[in-house]
Order: structure tokens, then C-alpha cells, then sequence
């Protein structure tokens, strides 16, 4: 099972994950976790990255979702390639060969959770905090899901106190879900 929290920066994407993998590891389940690889790239990232540094970071996440994949029962993405896409998108204009293959790509998720802007982002040396930046990031990631109808489960942002219980919800109620996972810590 492939699960991918998705949107702009700074929205507590990497929050849910690390809570949803470990209410997972709690019940017993072989779980990894698909961190950010933007924060990896060797190149410059944000507004003033190139469309080689948006090249490796797509790919980057493709192959970290494999091998993790390859040794895991479920995955927890921190992104999606759509939101990677999304934002080599915003610095230079649609990509068709690559936004081809993003949509081909999109079929492996099993789940997704579109993270909604809910708060002022907080500095950590390595994300823009422009807002306009994080909303244009935020309205292309929807842009996208909707182009294409693809499913997922758009948390809402008054409801950011629970959304982990709607995410344990949610992986239960799928048919991959059904594991012995999210109830009561053993």
C-alpha cells in the first residue's frame, strides 16, 4: 500500500506522516517513510531553482518510492510526484512529456491526502515563506487533481486537530487498509 500526504510546503505534510507510519509500526505493520526529497537536492530549490534541480527532485521521489516499495508493506510518502511536479509547474510552464508520465505515475498511490494551507508557514532554513509562493504551489497541486479527477481526501483546514484520526479512518476504511493497524497501540 502506497499512501501520499500532498500540497504546498509547510503545511504539516511531514507531521502526518511520522504520526500515521507510527500508529502503523504500533499495530504491526512494515512501514517506511518517503521523506521530502527536495531537501536533498544537491541544487538550488524554491524560487530560485532550475528545471534540473525540478528534474532531479521528480525523479529522486520515483526512485525512492520503488526502493522503498520493494522492501516495505506500505509506504507513506511525504509528496507525491504531482506535487513535485507542481512546483517545477510554477517556475516553468507545463512539461508535457513529464507531466505524461506524473499522471501515469499517479496511479500507483493507493491514498491521498491533499494537506490544505491552514496557518502562517514557519522559517527552517530550507522552504520559502513567501505566501503568494506557497498559495500558487497550493492552487496548482489542486489544478492538477482536478484536471485529471484524481481521487483523494481533501483534509479540511478547521479540522487540523484530527486530522490524523480522519487519515486512520480513511487507510482503514480502503480495501489495502484492512490491516491490523490504528486501533488501540498493542
Amino acid at each position: 500500500m502506497k499512501i501520499a500526504f500532498i500540497g504546498t510546503h509547510g503545511v504539516g505534510k511531514t507531521t502526518l506522516c511520522y504520526e500515521l507510519a507510527a500508529a502503523l509500526k504500533r499495530g504491526g505493520v512494515h512501514v517506511d517513510i518517503v521523506k521530502e526529497v527536495a531537501r536533498l537536492s544537491p541544487l538550488p530549490i524554491n524560487r530560485k531553482t532550475s528545471l534540473e534541480a525540478q528534474t532531479w527532485i521528480f525523479m529522486t521521489q520515483i526512485a525512492e518510492e520503488i526502493r522503498s516499495a520493494s522492501q516495505h508493506d506500505v509506504v507513506v510518502c511525504d509528496r507525491s510526484v504531482l506535487d513535485n511536479y507542481a512546483y517545477m509547474l510554477f517556475a516553468f510552464g507545463r512539461q508535457r512529456s513529464i507531466e505524461s508520465f506524473m499522471y501515469h505515475w499517479m496511479k500507483t498511490y493507493d491514498l491521498l491526502f491533499k494537506v490544505p494551507v491552514s496557518g502562517e508557514v514557519s522559517a527552517d532554513g530550507v522552504r520559502d515563506t513567501d505566501d503568494f509562493f506557497i498559495r500558487s504551489i497550493d492552487q496548482l497541486v489542486d489544478s492538477l487533481l482536478e484536471e485529471r479527477k484524481i481521487a483523494h481526501e481533501r483534509l479540511r483546514p478547521e479540522e487540523r486537530a484530527t486530522w490524523i484520526d480522519r487519515v486512520k479512518e480513511v487507510v482503514l476504511a480502503h480495501p489495502k487498509g484492512q490491516l491490523p493497524l490504528l486501533s488501540e497501540p498493542r
